[in-house]
């Protein structure tokens, strides 16, 4: 296996920064997504399963994205992939939270 996720042995990535009592969550999404993800993995999709769908993430994306974004982002992929819900209704909610609702 060789890619962005697959770091071990890696030069050049620069070092890791620690926070000083650094938050379990550095904002409310992050724990929203936490609660979700468990929600779903836990009940719907094995861990190898969610750790593939984090794999599958684009590389660039992969590398410019936080923890829980990559979360999201398997999230999103894996109840799309099961029909859970569409990609439309996941964009109409975005575009509602945007608008305030």
């Amino acid at each position: 296996m060789n890619g962005p996720h697959d770091m071990g042995g890696m030069h050049g990535m620069g070092s890791i920064p620690m926070e000083p009592d650094e938050p379990v969550f550095h904002s409310a999404w992050e724990a929203k997504v936490f609660a979700m993800s468990f929600a779903t993995f836990c009940n719907f999709f094995p861990v190898d399963e969610t750790r593939h769908a984090c794999e599958r993430m684009p590389p660039g994306a992969y590398l410019s994205s936080s923890y829980y974004e990559r979360w999201l982002y398997a999230l999103e992929l894996l109840i799309t992939e099961h029909n859970l819900v569409t990609p439309e209704e996941i964009e109409q909610r975005m575009a509602e939270l945007a608008q305030g609702e």
